[in-house]
């Protein structure tokens, strides 16, 4: 009666194992990244003289088995739910795709749960100090990145350097019914000009000035654009002072492909330390028709020096440090990692995992491409765990223990019906 105790303990122990794996899904139903397991069993047949057949070589017809094993726990990589934070670090991916984490010995490790913060080198790290891989920005640029690295996502406090402005743009109507100005110009004298608009413009040390544009009347068709920056003409006088010609039409003719001369202010003019101010105009979207003058376009590329404001991801992953003067820099560019098979990644614990023989090697890629999923920021990814077929299977582990408790008792029974025959 040996073996009817095995089988039925080997029950028990599957039993025990499948309630195992299922409580383990239940404790983690509110861990965030974590991924269900399933327990999955074979039976067991013992292979020997008397019980395998002379002509098939296998176990024959009338081998009884020698009960249950667990086989292996797999992982279900479906996706949780989401939950809204309000922490931009807080990231979820939408679809496929693990985020890239450099562990604190140099190891990768990949994950699904996405809490981060940033710490106080200014690395955005987990609560076990891994850190967030991303792909750098190539050069300056906010749209390229290098896909073939991957570094830390340092978040810096430094300012945004200031730049000066190189070109500026008016897109405005001159009234064609306007009278044609016939004194010379003078910037303090309304008189000397038909209609006038400003903007301000930024020198090499990020200090603002204004500069102010003046439209005179000279003819039909034609208007003299006078330039001043913070009342200081340009030095030459064909930059003060330029033609502005229009068609029939009321569209610009002159100047041609509508950039006029440059526009210096000399450093001295500025009287702030700052170098030259350098500028052209682009007056292309200047018309000329018979309504008042209005403006609807006045801008320029210059701004002042900034502080960080804010940063947060979009839903590509680029991390976008945004500053207040208007400005934003890419820091990189989210990396998610995928493999051939994920149900053969090692479990790290943690909500991490990584790459072994079984899974394939690991694939980086971006967000939102091939068969990447997208990241949202300000999101955590909840368990998968169905709380409701879990606690279905506890009843089905339950009844399977009791089951098998139940072969014990029998086949005590028996034994003892055996030693009790005189």
């Amino acid at each position: 009666m040996a073996d009817e105790f095995q089988v039925a303990i080997s029950g028990l122990n599957a039993a025990a194992a499948d309630l195992k794996v299922t409580g383990n899904n239940i404790a983690n139903s509110n861990t965030t990244g974590f991924k269900e397991s399933i327990a999955q069993f074979a039976d067991v047949f013992t292979a020997n003289a008397g019980s395998v057949s002379a002509n098939a070589g296998s176990v024959s017809a009338n081998a009884t088995g020698e009960g249950v094993r667990l086989s292996r726990v797999v992982q279900q990589f479906g996706q949780g739910g989401l939950d809204i934070t309000d922490n931009n670090f807080d990231l979820a991916v939408s679809g496929k795709g693990f985020f890239n984490l450099q562990d604190t010995d140099g190891s990768s490790v990949v994950t699904r749960a996405g809490s981060f913060t940033v710490n106080s080198a200014g690395t955005v790290v987990n609560n076990l100090g891994q850190e967030l891989q991303v792909f750098p920005p190539v050069g300056n640029s906010n749209v390229n990145f290098n896909t073939g690295a991957l570094n830390s996502l340092t978040i810096s406090t430094a300012d945004d350097p200031p730049s000066a402005t190189t070109t500026a743009n008016i897109g405005s109507n001159l009234n064609a019914n306007d009278a044609a100005i016939a004194v010379a110009f003078n910037s303090a004298d309304a008189a000397t000009f038909n209609d006038s608009t400003s903007l301000s413009v930024f020198d090499s040390l990020g200090i603002a000035h204004t500069a102010t544009f003046f439209f005179a009347k000279t003819a039909a068709n034609n208007f003299t654009l006078h330039t001043t920056v913070g009342g200081n003409a340009p030095a030459v006088a064909a930059e003060e002072a330029q033609a502005l010609v229009f068609n029939t039409s009321g569209t610009i003719v002159t100047p041609a492909g509508g950039t006029l001369a440059p526009i210096t202010i000399t450093a001295a003019q500025l009287g702030t330390g700052a170098a030259d101010l350098t500028f052209t105009l682009d007056v292309s979207n200047l018309t000329q028709f018979g309504t008042d003058f209005a403006v609807n376009q006045l801008s320029q590329n210059g701004f002042t020096t900034g502080q960080l404001n804010s940063v947060d991801v979009d839903n590509d992953g680029v991390v976008f440090a945004r500053f207040t003067n208007g400005q934003s820099d890419a820091l990189g560019k989210v990396a998610l990692t995928s493999f051939a098979n994920e149900q053969g990644l090692t479990k790290e614990g943690n909500s991490n995992w990584s790459e072994s023989t079984d899974s394939g090697v690991a694939i980086d890629g971006e967000a939102g491409t091939g068969n990447f999923g997208l990241i949202q920021s300000g999101a955590l990814e909840n368990s998968n765990v169905d709380i409701s077929q879990e606690l279905v299977n506890l009843i089905l582990a339950q009844r399977n223990f009791q089951a098998n408790s139940k072969v014990i008792q029998t086949a005590d029974a028996i034994t003892q019906t055996i030693i009790n025959i005189r």
